[in-house]
């Protein structure tokens, strides 16, 4: 069985040969994996590209492709750059046991002020930004998932651009400027996603960060009020492209009040599932027969701070809850960051390729 059989039957919720596992790196993490195991050296886009080597030597079943406002984290190498929507974005320095790594900050948001309505967005019609993918379809699509990427989908991209703040402030006391500035990144993504679904990926995936450790950070009722509709559409018009098309939803944090609702619009896989904000178990009982679930992995503590003996129980702890009727898709919660030992990320791959064959024994 290769990996795009293996992963579209876990999503069928029933059980392929064993667990789909998958990762995805920040670029210093990619480095020390290429570092470790002889490969090239190459500036990697978490969200994925063009260039898999990665993903074939460490045996992981989901390749990415993106386009979108995602892949501005990591447009540049240079310690400040303004990426093609116009956001200044600063390079910042964290220090860790195993060197300095980036994070990305946005230090300038173009729809800041008043001259929002002058925005020209980029257009999601150009050839190049499509191009790479053909070659990966002709390279991997006969035996890996090819996941189209297009998420920070509706209102990350719209904070990015108009500034957290200022957009919360819209949503409650202008809803015209609020849509207007909503309305720029849906567009977008959703003209993005639809050539990605008609070039042939397998899945789409979308969403927003909207939640945090103890809650939404916005009201579901703001949720519904903006983001649902334009969420449902999304889904609609790509299954309208391909009715067998999979749609996976990325939040981090704990969104419980809006799963339903997920699945009402049409979401099948629900990413991250961080196990520090809800509860994977609680998931998999209450919906599992309706929505998978991509992630389960800790990234803000055992992964970069536990013991490769923490991880491999915490793998198969997972393997065990998450993974009986097939809907799992195992990895970490998050890009594996830089501080994390390379021991700890083997040791989880390890785990999966011995205990995550079907029929599970525990």
């Amino acid at each position: 069985m290769n990996s795009r059989e293996r992963v579209k039957i876990a999503l069928e919720h029933r059980e392929p040969d064993r667990v789909p596992v998958t990762a995805s790196f920040t670029p210093e993490f990619a480095q020390r994996l290429r570092n470790y195991f002889g490969l090239p050296s190459h500036f990697s886009n978490p969200h994925g590209g063009e260039i898999h080597d990665l993903e074939e030597t460490l045996g992981l079943d989901i390749i990415q492709y993106a386009v979108g406002i995602g892949n501005s984290f990591y447009a540049s190498e240079e310690r400040e750059y303004i990426c093609d929507w116009g956001i200044r974005w600063r390079q910042v320095e964290y220090e860790t046991p195993f060197g300095v790594g980036h994070y990305t900050e946005i230090a300038e948001h173009p729809l800041a002020g008043d001259k929002l309505y002058q925005y020209v967005p980029p257009d999601p019609y150009r050839e190049e930004l499509y191009t790479p993918l053909g070659r990966v379809m002709e390279k991997y699509g006969e035996k890996y998932f090819i996941l189209g990427v297009t998420v920070c989908t509706i209102f990350e991209a719209a904070w990015y651009l108009r500034g957290m703040d200022q957009l919360l402030m819209d949503m409650i006391e202008d809803e015209e400027k609020a849509n207007y500035v909503l309305d720029i990144p849906f567009h977008f993504h959703l003209e993005a996603a639809k050539r990605l679904v008609e070039m042939g990926v397998d899945g789409i995936w979308l969403g927003d960060d909207v939640g945090s450790q103890k809650g939404m950070l916005i009201s579901p009722e703001l949720w519904r009020k903006y983001l649902k509709p334009r969420m449902a559409t999304i889904c609609r018009e790509l299954k309208n492209i391909n009715p067998h098309l999979k749609i996976a939803y990325h939040s981090d944090g704990n969104i419980y009040p809006i799963i339903p609702e997920l699945i009402e619009i049409g979401i099948d896989v629900l990413n991250p599932v961080q196990p520090r904000a809800m509860d994977p178990a609680f998931l998999k009982e209450r919906y599992g027969n309706k929505l998978s679930f991509w992630g389960t992995i800790d990234e803000q503590h055992t992964l970069p701070f536990g013991t490769t003996e923490e991880v491999e129980k915490e793998t198969r702890e997972r393997l065990k809850v998450m993974a009986p009727g097939g809907g799992f898709i195992i990895s970490p919660t998050h890009h594996v960051q830089l501080d994390t030992p390379l021991e700890n990320f083997l040791a989880f791959l390890e785990t999966v390729k011995k205990y995550g064959y079907y029929p599970l024994s525990f």
